[in-house]
């Protein structure tokens, strides 16, 4: 048999974006990030093979996301908790707008209450949650997608935040982990959707007082949806009044009686 030659993607340009606000106020997260999750969290990702991340953080001039940043991100990885109402809304527009032209956007735990996801989504992302230090199974329900490569059966977390369903998002284009708790919840923990030209990846785990970003199986997946969610090849969006391609039946008939007055 001869082997199928496969070419690899080029490794996207990822920015991580953390509200950095934790790990300046909560000595139990400092002294599990003492650089910060974004940085924990861009650690895992060039573990992983993606070479290049930088970082953004919510006290830097327009949030870290100026419009040289963004137009170099093909990914933008969004952690937030505490402070989304401290995003600006103008900042809030460049990025939707960025995915909508074909920026990945990879959202991570709390990041479903930012501002940018409940844009996207178009509906309050409300759960239920506990802390707790419940017992995490995210089982794998989409083995041949490629966010799931590598991962096995599923990933298991001895203490995280509970969420639990009803998790009030559309429904998701495609379903990868679904997440069991030691107190009985379950919670739909991994999920993709398309905004535009834009793909999105919503992946539950990582609640700040826990390391959950140092988990091997939680570092694979992030970046595993960094490479799924980062732009392709794909036809340009184009809107407004346009031109016909081919003459109208109307400009045809206003031609010919044209031609009948030169008769």
């Amino acid at each position: 048999m001869v082997p199928v030659m496969t070419q690899s993607a080029p490794s996207p340009r990822v920015t991580v974006w953390n509200e950095f606000r934790h790990e300046h106020e909560n000595p139990t997260v400092r002294a599990i990030y003492p650089d910060g999750i974004h940085m924990a969290i861009a650690e895992g990702l060039r573990a992983q093979g993606v070479q290049e991340v930088r970082t953004a953080t919510l006290d830097e001039p327009e949030h870290g996301l100026t419009d040289e940043v963004l137009a170099q991100t093909d990914v933008l990885v969004w952690w937030g908790h505490k402070a989304h109402g401290d995003v600006s809304d103008a900042v809030v527009e460049k990025v939707v707008q960025r995915v909508w032209d074909g920026m990945g956007l990879v959202v991570l735990h709390s990041g479903h209450f930012s501002k940018v996801f409940k844009r996207l989504m178009g509906t309050s992302c409300d759960l239920k949650w506990r802390e707790a230090n419940d017992k995490e199974r995210l089982w794998v329900v989409n083995p041949a997608h490629p966010i799931a490569q590598g991962v096995g059966e599923y990933i298991e977390l001895e203490a995280e935040e509970m969420y639990g369903e009803h998790f009030d998002i559309p429904a998701p284009d495609e379903l990868i982990f679904v997440s069991w708790f030691s107190g009985g919840e379950v919670f739909r923990s991994g999920c993709t959707f398309t905004r535009g030209s834009g793909k999105i990846f919503y992946f539950r785990p990582g609640h700040e007082t826990y390391p959950t970003y140092f988990h091997s199986g939680v570092r694979q997946v992030i970046a595993n949806g960094a490479r799924w969610a980062a732009p392709t090849a794909s036809a340009p969006r184009a809107f407004g009044n346009r031109q016909p391609l081919e003459t109208l039946p109307e400009d045809k008939q206003a031609a010919e009686r044209s031609q009948e007055g030169f008769r």
